[in-house]
């Protein structure tokens, strides 16, 4: 490695917490999350912007390949720009749920309630489209106080795209929650029409579309369990 592409480190920003408090922490966390449930009955009351970007920032912090960062996360709070959005996420359900769904599928979203009908992207006050990008383009971050000017023909490679984007969206579910939102985790597939409605480049393929907001008044969700610590945690 050359003099010029040695890598920058500084000390690790790291607070020792006593082991009575470290348990009690954890505990709070699970339970906080044990709480957070997916929603589909939302109040079209407003949520502050500044809110939202505080949960992003949070999701932005989520560790990434080659720390590419591989990721934009596009709010959506016009009204015509969420209409086109149900309008075409529901043409992809119906199609979904007529000839791409197999009786399997269809059957475990029974229980759920689900169907081809979106209403809650149009009533939530926002919603948070991630995009998850399958290539850099221009200048690699890690080279770009080298480069005298930005160039949008060259393209880069990134990496563990998939599993970055994923724990970022994880990141930005937890930080929703904890602030005091509700939100869904809706994959209307195939999802290239929000490529074209929200103008993002072809190397932006979207990842998730989240809406986001407070729940309508008698607000139900399914009546589910969630596998308990003994069925998901193996000692070796």
């Amino acid at each position: 490695m050359s003099s010029d592409r040695r890598p920058a480190f500084k000390p690790l920003e790291f607070r020792r917490i006593p082991p009575s408090e470290m348990l009690a922490r954890a505990r709070d966390l699970r339970h906080e999350l044990a709480l957070r449930r997916s929603v589909r009955e939302f109040s079209a009351e407003p949520v502050s912007p500044e809110l939202i970007d505080e949960c992003i920032a949070a999701a932005g912090t989520a560790p990434s390949g080659a720390n590419r960062q591989p990721w934009t996360f596009v709010v959506v709070t016009d009204p015509a720009v969420k209409r086109a959005i149900r309008a075409a996420a529901e043409a992809e359900e119906r199609v979904n749920y007529s000839e791409r769904m197999g009786n399997e599928w269809l059957s475990a979203l029974e229980p759920l309630g689900t169907n081809a009908e979106k209403p809650f992207l149009e009533i939530a006050p926002a919603l948070i489209v991630v995009f998850r990008h399958a290539h850099g383009v221009g200048v690699p971050p890690e080279r770009r106080q080298l480069a005298t000017e930005p160039d949008s023909e060259l393209h880069y490679k990134n990496y563990y795209t998939q599993e970055s984007v994923g724990i970022a969206t994880g990141f930005l579910l937890v930080a929703l929650h904890h602030a005091g939102l509700v939100a869904l985790t809706h994959t209307p597939s195939p999802m290239g029409f929000l490529q074209k409605i929200l103008g993002r480049p072809e190397n932006e393929k979207a990842y998730v579309l989240i809406p986001v907001g407070y729940p309508a008044p008698g607000c139900q969700v399914p009546d589910i369990s969630r596998r308990s610590l003994a069925d998901v945690r193996i000692q070796r």
